[in-house]
């Protein structure tokens, strides 16, 4: 699983209708991100906190989020966003931002994660973060985005 396969598949299939491209934002006190309503969801539905499958087949699952540090830390932080189907931990990233002698008052991180799987009927997805509380919710609030296309009926 990694961008090459990825390209690779959907150049050579193509979308099956079945697709949603969801705003994402930070909950209080939750690991859960929550699915602002502005967005595009067809064939799937759109709750809360979580995407449900109304057909089952092949999909790619996608998520861009951006994070913002305001304060300098003078300790690696470790950021893990966690695709979740149902409720459980499908994909996860971990990615170390580590302090640094040159660090500025401000720090931004993006971070993309990609996953190809297949997905039945009523299975529902969600993302989770380890620390909710440095999504970039203030200065890039729509880049922070949770997708998911549809491309064969199954495997």
């Amino acid at each position: 699983n990694n961008l090459e396969d990825y390209l690779r598949i959907l150049q050579n299939v193509p979308a099956k209708g079945a697709a949603a491209y969801m705003r994402v934002s930070s909950t209080v006190n939750s690991s859960k991100l929550s699915l602002v309503e502005k967005g595009t969801c067809e064939a799937i539905q759109c709750k809360s906190q979580e995407l449900v499958i109304r057909e089952q087949g092949l999909y790619l699952i996608f998520c861009h989020l951006n994070f913002h540090f305001p304060n300098c830390s003078k300790s690696p932080i470790d950021l893990k966003i966690e695709l979740l189907v149902n409720d459980r931990v499908d994909r996860q990233t971990l990615s170390t931002l580590c302090a640094s002698e040159t660090c500025q008052d401000k720090t931004f991180k993006t971070l993309l994660q990609l996953h190809l799987t297949h997905l039945n009927v009523q299975d529902r997805i969600s993302v989770t973060l380890n620390h909710p509380e440095f999504l970039n919710d203030i200065s890039l609030p729509n880049e922070n985005v949770l997708g998911v296309l549809r491309y064969s009926d199954g495997m």
